[in-house]
């Protein structure tokens, strides 16, 4: 086998392990991804009545699941946290650094594999969305832009989420490291407009990621203006990835000499 392809084998037998080690376990996958269902159910039937009065005309079904759809990112964070906090104290990594294979490999294919059960729960979230009334005037490519922006956000906090899991101690700490990340889209335009919140609140829910990735997703989804949204949210997925996968090499090194 060539020095080029052996790198992008490695990678495909380490996602190959992640997938199927998540069907095996699929508890921690479950659980980030019906939580945010649970969460969209919650504020459409219990709060929707309310806080669709502050929508100005839009229905707030429709406002709310491109919001929700970035809840999934934010939870798969912690999971992917916790997966390589586990590898790394069960000696799993170090059977793998005796074996002929590529030690990015071990990384890369966790990442791979966080992003396909993503978008596999973003589609889930979108379909039950549809099922209790959300409706988007979107044509394909809107939609495939959509996707594409869910798998950038997925794909950079999935690295964040490695950083995290490689500088816990324990599964346990690693679980909780992630918590402001899980936030985010809470203080962000992702469930209400950033309007209706109080001035020190509206400033940072206005600059923080999650409001520019939701923005674009609304604009897409309901082909309104996205403005510079789609940029900004761009740019803050390639930092986080460029700043998640540098960490964590840094800090596999640090802990496999």
């Amino acid at each position: 086998m060539s020095t080029t392809t052996a790198p992008v084998t490695d990678t495909v037998t380490m996602l190959r392990r992640n997938l199927v080690h998540a069907k095996r376990y699929p508890g921690m996958t479950i659980g980030v991804i019906v939580m945010p269902v649970l969460l969209l159910l919650l504020f459409d039937y219990i709060f929707g009545g309310a806080l669709g009065r502050a929508m100005s005309g839009v229905r707030y079904i429709d406002y709310v699941v491109p919001g929700m759809m970035l809840m999934i990112p934010a939870y798969l964070v912690a999971g992917v946290a916790v997966g390589v906090a586990s590898d790394m104290t069960k000696g799993i990594v170090d059977r793998f650094r005796t074996m002929p294979m590529s030690h990015a490999a071990i990384l890369t294919g966790q990442v791979l594999g966080t992003l396909i059960q993503g978008l596999l729960g973003v589609i889930l979230m979108v379909v039950v969305g549809v099922l209790i009334g959300f409706r988007s005037g979107a044509n394909p490519l809107a939609w495939l832009a959509a996707f594409g922006l869910v798998g950038l956000v997925i794909f950079g906090l999935a690295w964040l989420g490695v950083g995290f899991g490689l500088s816990a101690s324990t599964p346990e700490s690693a679980s909780n490291l992630p918590a402001p990340i899980l936030f985010l889209p809470f203080l962000g335009s992702g469930l209400v407009p950033t309007d209706t919140m109080p001035g020190g609140v509206r400033q940072f829910a206005e600059y923080q990621p999650f409001t520019p990735m939701t923005e674009t997703l609304r604009g897409l989804l309901s082909g309104t203006p996205i403005g510079h949204n789609g940029i900004v949210a761009v740019a803050w997925c390639v930092g986080f990835a460029v700043v998640g996968y540098w960490w964590s090499r840094t800090q596999f090194r640090r802990k496999t000499r």
